[in-house]
């Protein structure tokens, strides 16, 4: 088949270097446009992150000798390629994903910018596929022809949403108390120095609390009047830890429902979830999203973090809970399915549900 071609924007950091190895050999997409700082813009893409290559396997051969382009290239990128990725900071997300998106360029973004914006969709697509339905309304109401933009959440949520979403369409949540133990990666390159974290927990993440006790509520929200309503009956309050791990966030999570679920109702709707992504066989989808250890010290994140391609997360030590009702630990792999293979697996159901397509040449 023929790719549609993708563009990688701020391709030289850690995210994006970690675009551009997932996307080596992808069935749907092939990357020809890359963009970074003014430093880098000129150069070829293998001169621009010389020595600068984080990634555990070699750069892909495809993207070595493409000239990496300043961001006001518009006109470049309409024919350059069909939609980008962007893997820009919150700062500078806000407005160039909206001038990309304004010139005809569908934007699949991993940055904060627009996570809480009434009419952009903020997703994982095993909860809230349906959340797509909104691009029309975007577009109208922004004057956008084939631009859009489409965000996933902060890469903690990944670890825990799907299994509490499995459980809540059944015995709805009321209050969550979710604890997270999250790697260094999460923080980019340099990141944190080593000396703050080796023989250390850091016991704070600017920003990260208040994503965790929003975002989940919006990703379980409704379309309603054409923008986002949150879904405000569920109560979360969360802890984020900076730890000593390279990749892999981990929580804890205690849990009460409305209807109390048995052991064994929890462990069903676990083993037998699946959505869109595993219907649709995305070529990023876990085949099985969430996979229950029953050993009584799984996951652990050296071990379980890389599972079923680093898509899936892993739960377990589900028992009851002194406080609320139940408590569980779950694991997944912040810069793979927390950020940008998460990027990739919506835009592969952005593909699959023809909201991409190839341009004409």
């Amino acid at each position: 088949m023929k790719k549609l071609r993708c563009g990688v924007l701020a391709g030289t950091g850690m995210v994006g270097q970690k675009y551009i190895q997932l996307l080596e050999d992808h069935p749907y997409f092939e990357v020809t446009y890359v963009t970074a700082s003014e430093r880098s813009a000129g150069k070829k893409y293998i001169d621009a992150v010389e020595g600068r290559w984080h990634m555990p396997t070699e750069m892909p051969e495809s993207v070595k000798d493409i000239v990496v382009e300043n961001m006001d290239t518009l006109d470049k990128v309409k024919e350059s390629c069909d939609f980008v990725f962007s893997a820009l900071d919150s700062g500078p997300a806000k407005e160039w994903e909206e001038k990309y998106a304004a010139a005809g360029i569908p934007v699949v973004s991993n940055a904060s910018a627009h996570r809480h914006t009434p009419d952009v969709p903020m997703l994982i697509p095993e909860i809230n596929a349906d959340h797509l339905d909104i691009i029309a309304l975007q577009q109208k109401s922004r004057g956008w022809d084939k631009g859009f933009i489409v965000v996933k959440p902060n890469c903690s949520l990944q670890s825990y949403m799907t299994p509490l979403y499995a459980l809540h369409k059944e015995f709805k949540i009321k209050r969550a108390i979710i604890t997270t133990m999250q790697a260094v990666s999460g923080a980019g390159h340099p990141g944190v120095a080593s000396f703050d974290i080796i023989d250390n927990i850091i016991p704070y993440i600017g920003g990260e609390e208040e994503k965790s006790e929003k975002e989940p509520l919006k990703i379980l929200g409704k379309i309603v009047d054409g923008k986002f309503v949150n879904d405000d009956s569920i109560k979360i309050s969360a802890h984020c830890n900076r730890v000593g791990t390279i990749d892999g966030h981990m929580a804890c999570v205690s849990v009460e429902f409305e209807k109390n679920p048995t052991k064994e109702q929890i462990l069903a709707a676990w083993k037998e979830f699946k959505a869109v992504p595993q219907e649709l066989d995305l070529p990023l989808a876990p085949k099985q999203p969430i996979i229950y250890r029953d050993e009584p010290n799984r996951p652990q994140t050296r071990l379980d973090r890389d599972a079923d391609k680093g898509m899936a997360c892993v739960v377990g030590r589900l028992r009851p809970c002194n406080v609320f009702q139940w408590r569980f630990t779950a694991l997944s792999h912040n810069t793979v399915r927390g950020a940008a293979g998460g990027g990739i697996l919506n835009a592969e159901l952005l593909y699959k549900k023809g909201f991409l397509t190839a341009k004409l040449k």
